[in-house]
Protein backbone atom coordinates (compact mmCIF):
# COMPACT_ATOMS: atom_id res chain seq x y z
CA UNK A 1 0.00 0.00 0.00
CA UNK A 2 2.84 2.65 0.91
CA UNK A 3 4.40 1.89 -2.72
CA UNK A 4 0.83 2.36 -4.52
CA UNK A 5 0.49 5.45 -2.75
CA UNK A 6 3.83 6.95 -3.25
CA UNK A 7 3.46 6.33 -7.54
CA UNK A 8 -0.02 7.78 -7.49
CA UNK A 9 1.33 11.28 -5.46
CA UNK A 10 4.30 11.18 -8.37
CA UNK A 11 1.99 10.62 -11.43
CA UNK A 12 -0.19 13.23 -10.13
CA UNK A 13 2.45 15.95 -9.38
CA UNK A 14 3.94 14.53 -13.21
CA UNK A 15 0.68 15.51 -14.76
CA UNK A 16 -0.12 18.76 -12.96
CA UNK A 17 3.50 19.70 -13.77
CA UNK A 18 2.89 18.84 -17.62
CA UNK A 19 -0.28 21.22 -17.52
CA UNK A 20 1.87 23.81 -15.66
CA UNK A 21 4.51 23.35 -19.13
CA UNK A 22 1.19 23.60 -21.30
CA UNK A 23 -0.39 26.35 -19.52
CA UNK A 24 3.06 28.30 -19.61
CA UNK A 25 3.75 27.35 -23.62
CA UNK A 26 0.47 28.97 -24.43
CA UNK A 27 0.83 31.95 -22.24
CA UNK A 28 4.43 32.65 -23.63
CA UNK A 29 3.00 32.24 -27.28
CA UNK A 30 0.39 34.32 -26.58
CA UNK A 31 2.49 37.09 -24.81
CA UNK A 32 5.55 36.28 -27.19
CA UNK A 33 7.53 34.37 -24.90
CA UNK A 34 11.53 34.87 -25.16
CA UNK A 35 14.15 31.81 -26.17
CA UNK A 36 15.16 31.95 -22.77
CA UNK A 37 11.50 30.97 -21.51
CA UNK A 38 11.41 28.18 -23.69
CA UNK A 39 15.03 26.62 -22.22
CA UNK A 40 13.39 26.54 -18.65
CA UNK A 41 10.94 24.75 -19.60
CA UNK A 42 12.47 22.26 -21.76
CA UNK A 43 14.95 21.99 -18.87
CA UNK A 44 12.03 21.61 -16.51
CA UNK A 45 10.63 18.72 -18.71
CA UNK A 46 13.78 16.74 -18.63
CA UNK A 47 13.63 17.30 -14.53
CA UNK A 48 10.33 15.65 -14.32
CA UNK A 49 11.03 12.60 -17.28
CA UNK A 50 14.50 11.92 -14.87
CA UNK A 51 11.88 12.04 -12.43
CA UNK A 52 9.28 9.32 -13.89
CA UNK A 53 12.31 7.51 -14.54
CA UNK A 54 13.45 6.55 -11.34
CA UNK A 55 10.06 6.40 -10.45
CA UNK A 56 9.71 3.36 -12.68
CA UNK A 57 12.89 1.84 -11.73
CA UNK A 58 11.78 2.61 -7.83
CA UNK A 59 8.56 0.51 -8.67
CA UNK A 60 10.43 -1.97 -10.24
CA UNK A 61 12.83 -2.42 -7.30
CA UNK A 62 10.15 -2.44 -4.96
CA UNK A 63 7.94 -5.32 -6.63
CA UNK A 64 10.92 -7.40 -6.68
CA UNK A 65 11.72 -6.72 -3.10
CA UNK A 66 8.13 -7.67 -1.93
CA UNK A 67 8.51 -10.99 -3.96
CA UNK A 68 11.52 -11.93 -2.79
CA UNK A 69 10.04 -11.54 0.80
CA UNK A 70 7.14 -13.26 0.32
CA UNK A 71 9.15 -16.12 -1.06
CA UNK A 72 11.01 -16.10 2.07
CA UNK A 73 8.11 -16.03 4.24
CA UNK A 74 6.99 -19.40 2.23
CA UNK A 75 10.33 -20.39 2.83
CA UNK A 76 9.67 -19.59 6.42
CA UNK A 77 6.33 -21.12 7.00
CA UNK A 78 8.00 -25.06 5.31
CA UNK A 79 10.98 -24.90 7.40
CA UNK A 80 8.57 -24.50 10.73
CA UNK A 81 6.11 -27.27 9.74
CA UNK A 82 8.75 -29.84 8.78
CA UNK A 83 10.54 -28.64 12.57
CA UNK A 84 7.23 -29.68 14.61
CA UNK A 85 6.51 -32.79 12.35
CA UNK A 86 10.32 -33.93 13.13
CA UNK A 87 9.90 -32.67 16.95
CA UNK A 88 6.66 -34.47 17.37
CA UNK A 89 8.13 -37.92 15.65
CA UNK A 90 10.79 -37.46 18.29
CA UNK A 91 8.52 -37.17 20.70
CA UNK A 92 6.24 -40.05 19.65
CA UNK A 93 9.97 -42.40 19.73
CA UNK A 94 10.70 -41.14 22.69
CA UNK A 95 7.68 -42.41 25.09
CA UNK A 96 7.75 -45.51 23.26
CA UNK A 97 9.35 -48.54 24.89
CA UNK A 98 13.07 -49.12 24.07
CA UNK A 99 14.13 -50.41 21.42
CA UNK A 100 13.27 -54.33 20.90
CA UNK A 101 15.55 -56.32 22.22
CA UNK A 102 15.24 -60.36 21.81
CA UNK A 103 15.33 -63.21 20.05
CA UNK A 104 13.72 -63.27 16.57
CA UNK A 105 11.20 -61.22 14.82
CA UNK A 106 8.49 -59.85 16.97
CA UNK A 107 5.19 -61.50 17.66
CA UNK A 108 1.54 -60.54 16.72
CA UNK A 109 1.36 -58.44 19.72
CA UNK A 110 4.48 -56.60 18.86
CA UNK A 111 6.66 -57.90 21.23
CA UNK A 112 10.20 -59.60 20.42
CA UNK A 113 11.00 -62.76 22.18
CA UNK A 114 12.59 -62.38 25.65
CA UNK A 115 11.88 -58.59 25.69
CA UNK A 116 11.83 -56.95 29.22
CA UNK A 117 8.57 -55.70 30.03
CA UNK A 118 8.16 -52.54 31.78
CA UNK A 119 7.87 -52.51 35.35
CA UNK A 120 9.46 -53.42 38.56
CA UNK A 121 9.32 -57.24 37.92
CA UNK A 122 11.93 -59.27 36.32
CA UNK A 123 9.28 -60.33 33.15
CA UNK A 124 9.83 -61.28 29.80
CA UNK A 125 7.74 -61.74 26.98
CA UNK A 126 7.46 -64.91 25.22
CA UNK A 127 5.33 -65.74 22.02
CA UNK A 128 1.54 -65.59 23.50
CA UNK A 129 3.15 -65.40 26.86
CA UNK A 130 5.10 -63.89 30.02
CA UNK A 131 7.98 -65.81 32.08
CA UNK A 132 9.22 -63.78 35.21
CA UNK A 133 11.96 -64.98 37.10
CA UNK A 134 11.78 -64.53 41.24
CA UNK A 135 13.90 -65.31 44.03
CA UNK A 136 14.92 -64.68 47.97
CA UNK A 137 18.27 -64.74 48.94
CA UNK A 138 18.27 -64.96 53.11
CA UNK A 139 21.55 -65.08 55.22
CA UNK A 140 21.52 -64.74 59.34
CA UNK A 141 24.04 -64.52 62.04
CA UNK A 142 23.05 -66.61 64.66
CA UNK A 143 24.34 -67.43 68.39
CA UNK A 144 21.85 -69.78 70.07
CA UNK A 145 21.53 -72.21 73.50
CA UNK A 146 19.56 -75.47 74.19
CA UNK A 147 19.74 -75.20 77.76
CA UNK A 148 19.23 -71.24 79.46
CA UNK A 149 17.14 -72.88 82.03
CA UNK A 150 16.95 -75.90 84.75
CA UNK A 151 17.27 -79.15 82.88
CA UNK A 152 15.35 -81.92 83.74
CA UNK A 153 17.69 -85.04 84.38
CA UNK A 154 16.15 -87.90 86.38
CA UNK A 155 18.53 -90.42 85.24
CA UNK A 156 21.21 -87.80 86.15
CA UNK A 157 23.17 -87.62 83.03
CA UNK A 158 23.76 -84.72 81.34
CA UNK A 159 24.06 -84.31 77.60
CA UNK A 160 27.18 -84.71 75.51
CA UNK A 161 28.95 -82.45 73.67
CA UNK A 162 27.99 -78.25 73.62
CA UNK A 163 24.67 -77.54 74.88
CA UNK A 164 25.23 -73.78 75.70
CA UNK A 165 25.79 -70.73 73.14
CA UNK A 166 26.85 -71.79 69.92
CA UNK A 167 27.50 -69.24 66.98
CA UNK A 168 26.11 -70.11 63.47
CA UNK A 169 25.74 -69.05 60.20
CA UNK A 170 22.49 -70.07 58.60
CA UNK A 171 21.00 -70.00 55.19
CA UNK A 172 17.53 -69.60 55.88
CA UNK A 173 14.18 -69.87 52.91
CA UNK A 174 16.18 -69.19 50.01
CA UNK A 175 15.01 -70.23 46.36
CA UNK A 176 15.09 -69.23 43.00
CA UNK A 177 12.46 -69.74 40.23
CA UNK A 178 10.55 -68.61 37.33
CA UNK A 179 6.83 -68.83 36.66
CA UNK A 180 5.09 -67.87 33.85
CA UNK A 181 2.02 -68.35 31.10
CA UNK A 182 0.71 -68.46 27.71
CA UNK A 183 -2.37 -68.15 26.13
CA UNK A 184 -4.03 -71.21 24.38
CA UNK A 185 -5.50 -69.53 21.16
CA UNK A 186 -9.13 -68.36 21.45
CA UNK A 187 -9.19 -70.35 24.82
CA UNK A 188 -10.73 -68.35 28.09
CA UNK A 189 -7.86 -69.70 30.30
CA UNK A 190 -3.95 -69.96 29.78
CA UNK A 191 -1.74 -72.47 30.55
CA UNK A 192 0.19 -71.28 33.83
CA UNK A 193 3.68 -72.68 35.62
CA UNK A 194 6.26 -72.62 38.06
CA UNK A 195 9.36 -74.10 38.67
CA UNK A 196 11.40 -73.04 42.45
CA UNK A 197 14.83 -74.70 43.54
CA UNK A 198 16.09 -73.81 47.12
CA UNK A 199 19.40 -72.89 47.30
CA UNK A 200 22.27 -72.96 50.28
CA UNK A 201 24.63 -70.24 50.09
CA UNK A 202 26.70 -70.75 53.13
CA UNK A 203 26.20 -74.37 53.12
CA UNK A 204 27.00 -77.03 50.73
CA UNK A 205 23.96 -79.01 49.01
CA UNK A 206 23.51 -82.48 49.46
CA UNK A 207 21.85 -85.17 51.23
CA UNK A 208 20.32 -83.25 54.92
CA UNK A 209 21.65 -84.86 57.94
CA UNK A 210 20.87 -83.63 61.46
CA UNK A 211 21.26 -85.50 64.65
CA UNK A 212 17.93 -86.74 64.27
CA UNK A 213 16.85 -86.86 60.97
CA UNK A 214 18.40 -87.55 57.09
CA UNK A 215 16.92 -86.54 54.24
CA UNK A 216 17.71 -87.80 50.91
CA UNK A 217 16.00 -84.79 49.02
CA UNK A 218 18.79 -81.73 47.72
CA UNK A 219 18.15 -78.50 48.93
CA UNK A 220 19.27 -76.53 45.11
CA UNK A 221 17.97 -79.60 42.67
CA UNK A 222 15.42 -78.59 40.22
CA UNK A 223 12.96 -78.11 41.23
CA UNK A 224 13.01 -78.81 44.76
CA UNK A 225 10.55 -76.00 45.95
CA UNK A 226 6.87 -75.01 44.85
CA UNK A 227 6.11 -76.22 41.36
CA UNK A 228 3.43 -76.82 38.97
CA UNK A 229 2.23 -76.58 35.43
CA UNK A 230 -1.73 -75.81 35.40
CA UNK A 231 -4.82 -73.63 33.64
CA UNK A 232 -5.60 -70.77 35.16
CA UNK A 233 -8.35 -68.35 34.40
CA UNK A 234 -9.72 -64.77 36.08
CA UNK A 235 -12.87 -66.01 35.95
CA UNK A 236 -13.18 -69.36 37.12
CA UNK A 237 -9.29 -69.62 38.76
CA UNK A 238 -6.50 -72.19 38.47
CA UNK A 239 -5.99 -76.29 38.61
CA UNK A 240 -2.68 -77.21 39.29
CA UNK A 241 -0.96 -80.09 39.15
CA UNK A 242 3.17 -80.66 41.74
CA UNK A 243 4.00 -79.75 44.68
CA UNK A 244 3.11 -76.64 46.81
CA UNK A 245 2.81 -75.41 50.57
CA UNK A 246 -0.73 -76.68 51.46
CA UNK A 247 -3.44 -74.55 51.78
CA UNK A 248 -3.62 -74.90 55.30
CA UNK A 249 0.14 -73.48 55.59
CA UNK A 250 -0.66 -70.72 53.31
CA UNK A 251 -4.18 -69.80 55.05
CA UNK A 252 -2.17 -68.04 57.77
CA UNK A 253 1.07 -67.33 55.92
CA UNK A 254 0.19 -63.52 56.35
CA UNK A 255 0.24 -64.04 60.74
CA UNK A 256 3.62 -64.99 60.12
CA UNK A 257 6.58 -62.28 59.79
CA UNK A 258 8.95 -64.58 61.55
CA UNK A 259 9.28 -66.55 58.78
CA UNK A 260 12.20 -68.97 58.72
CA UNK A 261 13.95 -66.78 61.55
CA UNK A 262 14.76 -67.79 64.58
CA UNK A 263 10.99 -67.65 66.60
CA UNK A 264 9.26 -68.56 63.29
CA UNK A 265 5.64 -69.76 64.41
CA UNK A 266 5.97 -73.39 63.43
CA UNK A 267 7.87 -73.68 66.07
CA UNK A 268 4.49 -75.07 67.63
CA UNK A 269 1.61 -74.22 64.98
CA UNK A 270 1.25 -76.79 63.18
CA UNK A 271 4.11 -78.95 65.12
CA UNK A 272 2.01 -81.76 66.62
CA UNK A 273 5.62 -83.20 68.07
CA UNK A 274 8.15 -80.77 68.37
CA UNK A 275 11.74 -81.17 67.02
CA UNK A 276 11.76 -79.27 64.00
CA UNK A 277 9.16 -81.25 61.63
CA UNK A 278 5.99 -79.40 60.89
CA UNK A 279 3.43 -82.03 60.25
CA UNK A 280 0.74 -79.46 59.10
CA UNK A 281 2.34 -76.10 57.70
CA UNK A 282 4.58 -77.61 55.29
CA UNK A 283 4.95 -78.93 51.52
CA UNK A 284 2.99 -81.07 49.67
CA UNK A 285 4.22 -83.30 47.06
CA UNK A 286 2.54 -85.36 43.99
CA UNK A 287 -0.76 -83.27 44.58
CA UNK A 288 -2.91 -81.62 42.58
CA UNK A 289 -5.41 -78.30 44.01
CA UNK A 290 -7.70 -75.57 43.27
CA UNK A 291 -7.74 -72.03 43.66
CA UNK A 292 -10.41 -70.32 43.30
CA UNK A 293 -10.92 -66.28 41.88
CA UNK A 294 -12.82 -63.82 44.55
CA UNK A 295 -16.42 -64.09 45.12
CA UNK A 296 -19.10 -62.79 47.09
CA UNK A 297 -17.22 -59.98 47.71
CA UNK A 298 -14.04 -60.42 48.90
CA UNK A 299 -14.68 -64.75 49.58
CA UNK A 300 -11.85 -67.60 48.20
CA UNK A 301 -10.77 -70.86 48.53
CA UNK A 302 -8.39 -73.25 47.91
CA UNK A 303 -8.17 -77.53 47.85
CA UNK A 304 -6.00 -80.02 47.77
CA UNK A 305 -5.72 -83.78 47.29
CA UNK A 306 -2.63 -85.85 47.31
CA UNK A 307 -2.62 -89.40 46.22
CA UNK A 308 -0.93 -91.76 49.01
CA UNK A 309 1.17 -93.03 46.16
CA UNK A 310 2.05 -96.17 48.84
CA UNK A 311 1.65 -99.87 48.23
CA UNK A 312 2.26 -100.91 51.99
CA UNK A 313 -1.59 -100.67 53.94
CA UNK A 314 0.10 -98.89 57.09
CA UNK A 315 2.22 -96.35 54.93
CA UNK A 316 5.43 -97.77 55.57
CA UNK A 317 6.92 -97.84 52.09
CA UNK A 318 8.40 -95.08 50.30
CA UNK A 319 6.00 -93.26 48.15
CA UNK A 320 5.94 -94.22 44.31
CA UNK A 321 8.22 -91.52 42.76
CA UNK A 322 9.43 -90.19 46.08
CA UNK A 323 13.07 -89.91 47.52
CA UNK A 324 11.66 -89.93 51.30
CA UNK A 325 8.79 -91.28 53.21
CA UNK A 326 6.10 -88.97 53.33
CA UNK A 327 5.32 -86.40 55.90
CA UNK A 328 9.56 -85.36 55.78
CA UNK A 329 11.74 -88.29 57.02
CA UNK A 330 13.50 -91.11 55.43
CA UNK A 331 12.90 -95.23 56.57
CA UNK A 332 15.91 -95.04 58.86
CA UNK A 333 14.92 -92.51 61.22
CA UNK A 334 12.83 -93.31 63.80
CA UNK A 335 13.00 -94.85 67.30
CA UNK A 336 13.24 -98.83 65.87
CA UNK A 337 15.48 -100.59 63.41
CA UNK A 338 13.06 -101.21 61.23
CA UNK A 339 13.88 -100.08 57.66
CA UNK A 340 10.21 -98.72 56.88
CA UNK A 341 8.53 -95.30 56.99
CA UNK A 342 7.47 -95.77 60.48
CA UNK A 343 8.22 -92.33 62.09
CA UNK A 344 4.92 -90.48 60.76
CA UNK A 345 4.65 -91.15 56.96
CA UNK A 346 1.07 -90.89 55.80
CA UNK A 347 -0.74 -92.12 52.92
CA UNK A 348 -3.67 -89.99 51.01
CA UNK A 349 -3.59 -85.95 52.37
CA UNK A 350 -6.47 -83.19 52.23
CA UNK A 351 -5.71 -79.26 52.45
CA UNK A 352 -8.20 -76.56 52.35
CA UNK A 353 -9.30 -73.46 53.46
CA UNK A 354 -11.38 -70.84 53.00
CA UNK A 355 -10.89 -67.17 53.61
CA UNK A 356 -12.85 -63.93 53.76
CA UNK A 357 -11.07 -60.22 52.90
CA UNK A 358 -13.08 -56.49 53.48
CA UNK A 359 -10.54 -53.74 53.30
CA UNK A 360 -7.77 -54.15 57.08
CA UNK A 361 -9.94 -57.59 57.82
CA UNK A 362 -8.58 -60.93 57.07
CA UNK A 363 -10.83 -63.79 58.30
CA UNK A 364 -9.82 -67.53 57.81
CA UNK A 365 -10.41 -70.85 58.47
CA UNK A 366 -8.32 -74.06 57.44
CA UNK A 367 -8.62 -77.93 57.54
CA UNK A 368 -6.16 -80.40 56.49
CA UNK A 369 -6.49 -84.56 56.92
CA UNK A 370 -3.68 -87.04 56.93
CA UNK A 371 -4.57 -90.43 56.14
CA UNK A 372 -2.86 -93.93 57.91
CA UNK A 373 -0.05 -92.08 59.82
CA UNK A 374 2.36 -94.52 60.70
CA UNK A 375 3.94 -94.12 63.70
CA UNK A 376 4.80 -97.49 65.33
CA UNK A 377 8.38 -96.56 65.78
CA UNK A 378 7.07 -93.61 69.23
CA UNK A 379 6.39 -97.49 70.62
CA UNK A 380 10.13 -98.85 70.14
CA UNK A 381 11.09 -97.19 73.07
CA UNK A 382 8.22 -98.51 75.47
CA UNK A 383 8.19 -102.41 73.84
CA UNK A 384 11.59 -102.62 72.47
CA UNK A 385 11.80 -103.67 69.06
CA UNK A 386 12.92 -107.72 68.76
CA UNK A 387 14.55 -109.09 65.20
CA UNK A 388 12.37 -112.28 64.87
CA UNK A 389 11.85 -111.14 61.07
CA UNK A 390 13.83 -110.69 58.33
CA UNK A 391 15.80 -107.35 58.04
CA UNK A 392 13.77 -105.49 55.85
CA UNK A 393 10.44 -106.43 57.51
CA UNK A 394 7.66 -103.75 57.72
CA UNK A 395 5.27 -105.18 59.79
CA UNK A 396 4.73 -104.92 63.42
CA UNK A 397 6.00 -108.74 64.02
CA UNK A 398 9.35 -107.08 65.23
CA UNK A 399 7.70 -106.10 68.34
CA UNK A 400 9.00 -108.63 71.16
CA UNK A 401 5.92 -108.80 72.61
CA UNK A 402 2.33 -109.81 71.84
CA UNK A 403 1.10 -106.40 73.21
CA UNK A 404 3.59 -104.62 71.43
CA UNK A 405 2.67 -106.38 68.06
CA UNK A 406 -1.27 -105.47 68.50
CA UNK A 407 -0.44 -101.90 69.70
CA UNK A 408 1.68 -101.49 66.86
CA UNK A 409 -0.86 -102.29 64.36
CA UNK A 410 -3.52 -100.12 66.17
CA UNK A 411 -0.12 -96.91 65.87
CA UNK A 412 -1.47 -96.06 62.24
CA UNK A 413 -4.26 -93.85 62.38
CA UNK A 414 -5.76 -91.10 60.87
CA UNK A 415 -4.72 -87.26 61.98
CA UNK A 416 -6.13 -83.97 61.17
CA UNK A 417 -5.80 -80.07 62.04
CA UNK A 418 -7.82 -77.50 61.84
CA UNK A 419 -7.51 -74.03 62.66
CA UNK A 420 -9.30 -70.20 62.93
CA UNK A 421 -7.48 -67.29 62.31
CA UNK A 422 -8.53 -63.37 62.42
CA UNK A 423 -6.67 -60.45 61.27
CA UNK A 424 -7.10 -56.77 61.08
CA UNK A 425 -4.64 -53.53 60.08
CA UNK A 426 -5.47 -50.82 62.13
CA UNK A 427 -5.63 -47.22 60.75
CA UNK A 428 -2.39 -46.45 63.31
CA UNK A 429 -0.21 -48.89 61.02
CA UNK A 430 -1.18 -51.73 63.82
CA UNK A 431 -1.65 -55.26 62.65
CA UNK A 432 -3.02 -57.62 65.03
CA UNK A 433 -3.29 -61.31 64.47
CA UNK A 434 -4.85 -64.51 66.63
CA UNK A 435 -4.58 -68.28 65.50
CA UNK A 436 -6.56 -70.87 67.24
CA UNK A 437 -5.57 -74.89 66.64
CA UNK A 438 -6.54 -78.22 67.24
CA UNK A 439 -4.61 -81.29 66.15
CA UNK A 440 -5.80 -84.68 66.91
CA UNK A 441 -4.72 -88.18 65.96
CA UNK A 442 -7.46 -90.73 66.02
CA UNK A 443 -6.27 -93.93 68.11
CA UNK A 444 -7.68 -96.14 70.94
CA UNK A 445 -8.10 -95.82 74.36
CA UNK A 446 -5.32 -98.26 74.70
CA UNK A 447 -2.88 -95.77 72.70
CA UNK A 448 -3.66 -92.30 74.77
CA UNK A 449 -0.41 -92.98 77.00
CA UNK A 450 1.70 -92.36 74.21
CA UNK A 451 -0.17 -90.05 72.31
CA UNK A 452 1.52 -86.60 71.73
CA UNK A 453 -0.12 -86.08 68.42
CA UNK A 454 -3.67 -84.44 70.21
CA UNK A 455 -3.81 -80.86 71.27
CA UNK A 456 -4.73 -77.40 71.03
CA UNK A 457 -1.91 -74.62 70.19
CA UNK A 458 -2.47 -71.01 70.18
CA UNK A 459 -0.87 -67.76 68.67
CA UNK A 460 -0.68 -64.04 69.08
CA UNK A 461 1.03 -61.54 67.07
CA UNK A 462 1.63 -57.84 66.90
CA UNK A 463 3.43 -55.67 64.41
CA UNK A 464 3.90 -52.07 64.50
CA UNK A 465 4.93 -49.86 61.34
CA UNK A 466 7.41 -46.94 62.65
CA UNK A 467 8.02 -45.92 59.34
CA UNK A 468 7.71 -46.83 55.60
CA UNK A 469 11.40 -48.58 56.27
CA UNK A 470 10.95 -49.45 59.45
CA UNK A 471 9.02 -52.45 61.66
CA UNK A 472 8.77 -53.95 65.22
CA UNK A 473 6.62 -57.72 65.44
CA UNK A 474 5.99 -59.31 68.45
CA UNK A 475 4.84 -63.35 68.70
CA UNK A 476 3.74 -65.49 71.25
CA UNK A 477 2.86 -69.27 70.88
CA UNK A 478 1.59 -71.70 73.43
CA UNK A 479 0.94 -75.38 73.11
CA UNK A 480 -1.07 -77.08 75.46
CA UNK A 481 -0.50 -80.29 77.09
CA UNK A 482 -1.48 -83.51 75.20
CA UNK A 483 -2.74 -86.62 76.42
CA UNK A 484 -0.14 -88.78 76.54
CA UNK A 485 3.78 -88.86 75.86
CA UNK A 486 5.98 -91.95 74.31
CA UNK A 487 8.83 -90.94 76.64
CA UNK A 488 11.44 -92.10 74.27
CA UNK A 489 13.48 -89.23 75.89
CA UNK A 490 14.79 -88.43 79.54
CA UNK A 491 11.48 -88.42 80.72
CA UNK A 492 10.71 -91.71 80.40
CA UNK A 493 9.70 -92.11 84.17
CA UNK A 494 6.34 -93.82 84.14
CA UNK A 495 4.57 -97.46 83.73
CA UNK A 496 2.09 -98.78 81.95
CA UNK A 497 0.05 -101.61 83.50
CA UNK A 498 2.79 -104.09 81.72
CA UNK A 499 5.34 -102.41 82.93
CA UNK A 500 6.29 -100.64 79.64
CA UNK A 501 7.87 -97.06 80.37
CA UNK A 502 6.34 -93.95 78.76
CA UNK A 503 6.48 -90.07 79.39
CA UNK A 504 4.61 -87.95 81.36
CA UNK A 505 1.90 -85.32 80.06
CA UNK A 506 3.67 -81.62 81.58
CA UNK A 507 4.47 -81.15 77.94
CA UNK A 508 2.81 -77.77 77.71
CA UNK A 509 5.38 -75.13 75.77
CA UNK A 510 5.56 -71.02 75.12
CA UNK A 511 7.31 -69.45 72.76
CA UNK A 512 8.16 -65.65 72.67
CA UNK A 513 9.63 -63.95 69.48
CA UNK A 514 10.36 -60.44 68.97
CA UNK A 515 11.96 -58.87 65.02
CA UNK A 516 12.93 -55.30 63.89
CA UNK A 517 13.42 -54.79 60.74
CA UNK A 518 14.34 -51.92 58.47
CA UNK A 519 14.16 -51.95 54.46
CA UNK A 520 17.40 -50.26 52.64
CA UNK A 521 15.15 -50.15 48.89
CA UNK A 522 11.91 -52.14 48.21
CA UNK A 523 14.06 -55.40 47.74
CA UNK A 524 17.05 -55.49 50.69
CA UNK A 525 15.61 -56.09 54.48
CA UNK A 526 17.82 -56.37 57.29
CA UNK A 527 16.52 -57.75 60.44
CA UNK A 528 17.60 -58.43 64.11
CA UNK A 529 15.40 -61.20 65.93
CA UNK A 530 15.29 -62.92 69.26
CA UNK A 531 13.78 -65.76 70.74
CA UNK A 532 12.94 -68.34 73.27
CA UNK A 533 10.78 -71.54 73.93
CA UNK A 534 10.32 -72.59 77.63
CA UNK A 535 9.29 -76.03 77.59
CA UNK A 536 7.31 -77.91 80.31
CA UNK A 537 9.04 -80.79 81.96
CA UNK A 538 8.52 -83.15 79.48
CA UNK A 539 8.23 -81.21 76.32
CA UNK A 540 10.34 -80.66 73.42
CA UNK A 541 9.63 -77.53 71.16
CA UNK A 542 12.35 -76.36 69.55
CA UNK A 543 13.64 -72.80 68.34
CA UNK A 544 13.67 -71.83 64.74
CA UNK A 545 11.33 -75.06 62.78
CA UNK A 546 10.24 -74.88 59.31
CA UNK A 547 12.83 -73.08 57.00
CA UNK A 548 16.03 -72.57 58.64
CA UNK A 549 19.35 -74.51 57.79
CA UNK A 550 20.73 -74.62 61.33
CA UNK A 551 18.50 -76.33 63.77
CA UNK A 552 18.38 -75.95 67.32
CA UNK A 553 16.15 -78.70 68.99
CA UNK A 554 16.25 -80.85 71.74
CA UNK A 555 19.35 -83.49 70.70
CA UNK A 556 22.62 -83.55 72.29
CA UNK A 557 25.95 -84.81 69.88
CA UNK A 558 25.46 -88.53 70.33
CA UNK A 559 25.57 -90.42 67.68
CA UNK A 560 24.61 -87.17 65.29
CA UNK A 561 25.05 -88.74 61.53
CA UNK A 562 21.06 -88.99 61.24
CA UNK A 563 19.94 -92.49 59.72
CA UNK A 564 19.49 -95.75 61.23
CA UNK A 565 22.94 -95.45 62.88
CA UNK A 566 22.12 -92.37 65.13
CA UNK A 567 21.08 -92.40 68.80
CA UNK A 568 21.24 -88.90 70.11
CA UNK A 569 19.18 -87.99 72.74
CA UNK A 570 16.98 -85.53 73.03
CA UNK A 571 16.30 -84.02 76.48
CA UNK A 572 13.03 -82.40 77.48
CA UNK A 573 11.89 -79.63 79.66
CA UNK A 574 14.69 -77.04 78.72
CA UNK A 575 14.65 -73.28 77.30
CA UNK A 576 16.06 -72.19 74.31
CA UNK A 577 17.34 -69.15 73.85
CA UNK A 578 18.45 -67.56 70.39
CA UNK A 579 19.43 -64.45 68.60
CA UNK A 580 19.84 -63.63 65.20
CA UNK A 581 20.72 -60.85 62.55
CA UNK A 582 20.31 -61.60 58.75
CA UNK A 583 19.90 -59.77 55.50
CA UNK A 584 17.11 -60.40 52.92
CA UNK A 585 16.89 -60.18 49.44
CA UNK A 586 13.91 -60.61 47.12
CA UNK A 587 13.66 -59.65 43.43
Amino acid sequence: MGGSSRRIRLCSGVALSALILVAGANGSANAEATDAQIKALQAQVEVLARTVKELKEAQTHTAADAQAAKKQASQADANSAQAKATAADAHAKSTRAPVKSGWGGLDSNGHAFLERKPGKDLTFFTPGGEITAYGQFDVSLDATTKNAGSLNLNDNTGPVGNFGWMPAISTNISYLGVRGFQRIGDQPFNFVYQFEAGIDISAAPGDKQSNSNLSNQVNGALFSRNSYIGLASSQWGAIKVGKTDAPYKNSTAEFNPFSGMIGDYAVIMGNSGGDNRVEFGTRVSHAIWYESPTFGGGFKFNVLFAPGQNRADDSGNLASGESDCAGGNDPTSGGNTLVSCSDGAFSNAVSANLSYTNGPLYITGAYEWHEKVNRSSDLAGAYGVGFSSPPGTQDCSVFSTALGQQLCSEDTANEDAMKLGIMYHFQTKTTVGVIGERLHRYVPADLDFQNERTRYGTWLVVSQELSPQDSLHFGWAHAFRSPGNPGQHNDSTLLTADGATYGPTENQSDMLTAAYKHKYTENLTWYATVAATFNGPDAHYDLGAGGRGVTTDCHDAVNASGGIASGPHCFTGTTLVGVSTGLQWKF
